[in-house]
């Protein structure tokens, strides 16, 4: 299976707020922005891996800063780390005023996908080629965040967790 670059798994895509995306205060729904977000990242891991892929978990959502009705909202996102199944995207969320112009990142999140067979079955996806400094650094990240979720899914032992102890202990 051909490794492949960070950089091929990009997925960007940009909406404008629509009243019927807004809750009673005119600012976008975290439902909505959630769903925007998953869809971006399942092009994410799609690329990486060119076979179907379902969300495994949501791992990490930040909700900085309420986005307002008529904004223009772009979504980037890119596979950060692939592992023996799955794959972990990493998103960054953009907010355009429509009034101003003026573009501010205000959310940023991590989705976790899983690439499946034909039959929902987990299969093997590409490593993963991190080739700019933040891309080796959400990559080296991924790793610890997976061995931090499979410590509290009771799936690893603390002791078993390298990148976590080296972490917290410099050893």
């Amino acid at each position: 299976m051909k490794p492949r670059k960070a950089s091929e798994t990009f997925a960007s895509s940009s909406r404008i707020v629509l009243p019927n995306d807004t809750n009673t205060l005119g600012n976008l729904m975290g439902g909505q922005l959630l769903n925007w977000m998953d869809i971006n990242a399942a092009i994410s891991a799609h690329r990486h891996c060119r076979r179907v892929v379902v969300t495994a978990a949501v791992n990490n959502v930040s909700f900085d800063s309420a986005i307002n009705l008529a904004d223009v909202v772009s979504i980037e996102s890119k596979v950060s780390r692939a592992f023996n199944s799955s794959m972990e995207v990493y998103l960054d969320v953009y907010v355009e005023n429509h009034t101003t112009g003026e573009r501010s990142k205000c959310n940023e999140a991590i989705y976790t996908f899983v690439a499946v067979d034909q039959l929902g079955a987990p299969i093997q996806v590409p490593e993963l080629i991190p080739e700019t400094e933040s891309e080796i650094k959400r990559y080296d990240s991924a790793l610890r965040r997976r061995q931090l979720s499979l410590i509290l899914a009771g799936k690893m032992k603390p002791t078993d967790a390298t990148e976590l102890r080296i972490l917290f202990t410099g050893e």
